[in-house]
């Protein structure tokens, strides 16, 4: 098959990822990808990995920008030489391109939903979900049914999948004596992420382990609102902000307990790399994130918004070092068995065939 596959940018962050990782899994299974976005980081990653790339104008938020005919028309002089099988889109906007796009050249599209929208009114009036929207997870699944009245026939639930056999598991998750001090998170600075309650949180694991230290890996508009609260809780020496990282299995070895304290969350891709690191995970009990992280089974999950659950969580792990190991042990195994990047570029695939009847 020839696939075109559609997002706004490849920034470092979950979708560029989800669409890299994709990408790289369908060329390795012979089909021909394509990838359409505003430039980013990632891109030198895909022409290394024999996948086209080619940039269009769609960094925007809002399905009326210019932006977006710009994009389309640019797109249909590509299609010109490139006679695609279907387009798969990943993103609001890119929804709304595909369908014009698709409505010209009698291309088949599909999308991805990989957390909530508003149901505003350019939703209402461009549904554009495509003969098929995958849903990440059992929750995104229901948001669409519930809140946007998709037919659940229409809906296809393929968990994020990551490339397990890229983290490892370092020595020091399997040695009892070793101490859990370091906290991080890999996520972009977006009140959504939830890392306010993760700054308010550690100011109180800091008064019971003063050797305690919070990494935040990632970019994005709030992060001078983080850095002032750190100062305000007088923990700025002890919290530290990192640049968004491409080799998040590097950095994945550097912490001892990853925390997503998100307020909203579609499946949580760094979560799964967190847990095929080996590493004990807390997550906030929202959304997708408890089809990954079974409470006291394969991590913690704490109240949402809730600076002293998500402490007690935090703290609980940094004075039991066997719950830690065990609920590491148990993450890498179910991330193992049933998040796979295979299993999951294999159900796409499936699904791809299906739309355009082959």
């Amino acid at each position: 098959m020839k696939i075109l596959l559609l997002t706004t940018h490849m920034n470092f962050g979950g979708i560029s990822s989800y669409t890299f990782s994709l990408a790289k899994i369908l060329v390795e299974m012979g089909h021909d990808v394509h990838c359409a976005s505003a430039n980013g980081d990632m891109c030198a990653q895909l022409k290394k990995n024999g996948i086209h790339y080619f940039p269009i104008p769609i960094n925007t938020k809002s399905e009326l920008s210019p932006m977006v005919l710009s994009s389309l028309i640019k797109l249909l002089i590509y299609a010109r030489k490139e006679k695609f099988d279907i387009v798969h889109a990943q993103t609001r906007v890119t929804h709304v391109l595909a369908w014009y796009f698709s409505k010209i050249t009698n291309t088949p599209f599909v999308t991805t939903c990989h957390g909530f929208f508003r149901n505003n009114l350019g939703r209402q009036l461009f549904p554009c979900w495509g003969k098929t929207v995958f849903a990440i997870s059992d929750a995104v699944k229901k948001h669409l049914m519930i809140d946007f009245y998709v037919s659940s026939k229409k809906i296809a639930l393929v968990p994020n999948g990551i490339a397990v056999e890229n983290f490892t598991v370092s020595e020091k998750r399997l040695d009892p004596l070793h101490k859990d001090r370091t906290v991080g998170i890999i996520a972009r600075l977006s009140s959504v992420k939830g890392h306010v309650y993760l700054i308010q949180a550690m100011a109180e694991v800091i008064k019971e382990f003063p050797d305690a230290r919070l990494f935040i890996f990632g970019q994005g508009k709030i992060k001078y609102e983080l850095v002032r609260l750190a100062e305000k809780l007088k923990i700025s020496e002890k919290v530290f902000f990192l640049p968004a990282v491409s080799n998040t299995a590097e950095v994945l070895q550097e912490i001892d307990i990853f925390v997503m304290p998100s307020v909203q969350e579609g499946l949580g891709l760094s979560i799964l790399e967190a847990q095929a690191s080996g590493l004990p995970v807390v997550a906030s009990n929202v959304g997708g994130i408890p089809t990954i992280v079974k409470h006291d089974v394969s991590g913690l999950l704490f109240n949402p918004q809730d600076p002293v659950s998500l402490a007690g969580a935090i703290l609980r792990l940094m004075e039991d070092r066997h719950l830690a190991m065990r609920l590491g042990q148990k993450g890498r195994k179910d991330v193992e068995a049933f998040f796979n990047l295979q299993i999951m570029t294999s159900n796409v695939e499936q699904v791809y065939k299906k739309v355009i009847g082959i």
